[in-house]
């Protein structure tokens, strides 16, 4: 029967997982980023995810709060450009609001990951359309949410925002870029996937990687 909650242990291996995915991907978030950005985007996400897990080798934090705090403050001052302080914002309020906890049911994951997504949205004041993370989180969490709504188990529920995700990611590629580095290309910016949407995918990919269904 699956898991009715991830656990703190799950949510460390997620990170972990994470920061497999983007170790194994490093090259291909930076060549995305080297067609709209400062092809610094794999590098970038390496070096914070790295740092991540350095941090957790040295300090396993008891609580939820405790583990995302830790993830965003080592993030924020690792991470360059605008990708540190956007994940660095998204683990911050995923601490907040999910709290002193050992577990997290499928509610209380949802909950935290929306906080999230609305501390991305405004600190880098996007919306879904704009070609970046939020074309990848926005849906997830919809999805994620409608599977609960509709009586779903956890698994469920995050295996749907896993593929949400990466349908949001593909969708970016037609888009011209309304925010960030890219939108200086204006229609250029078209015909290229978001390295931002590409880099959230992993972390729904690991998330789904994580939770047995």
């Amino acid at each position: 029967m699956p898991d009715a909650v991830i656990t703190i242990d799950q949510l460390t291996g997620w990170l972990r997982r994470c920061y497999d995915l983007v170790i194994k991907n490093q090259a291909e978030l930076t060549q995305l980023d080297s067609a709209i950005g400062d092809a610094d985007h794999g590098i970038n996400m390496a070096r914070g995810m790295t740092a991540v897990i350095n941090k957790l080798e040295r300090d396993r934090p008891a609580h939820a709060n405790e583990l995302f705090k830790t993830v965003a403050m080592t993030l924020v001052t690792s991470v360059g450009g605008a990708s540190g302080p956007l994940y660095g914002t998204f683990f911050l309020r995923f601490a907040s609001a999910a709290g002193p906890a050992t577990e997290l049911d499928a509610a209380a994951l949802d909950m935290a990951l929306r906080a999230g997504l609305t501390g991305i949205v405004e600190r880098g004041k996007a919306a879904v359309g704009d070609k970046t993370m939020v074309d990848a989180l926005s849906p997830a969490l919809d999805a994620m949410e409608a599977v609960i709504k509709n009586g779903g188990d956890l698994a469920a529920a995050v295996r749907a925002a896993r593929d949400a995700a990466a349908a949001g990611r593909d969708a970016t590629v037609p888009l011209v870029a309304r925010k960030g580095r890219a939108s200086y290309l204006g229609e250029r910016s078209a015909g290229h996937m978001d390295p931002g949407a590409s880099s959230m995918t992993l972390l729904f990919d690991a998330l789904a990687a994580e939770i047995p269904s």
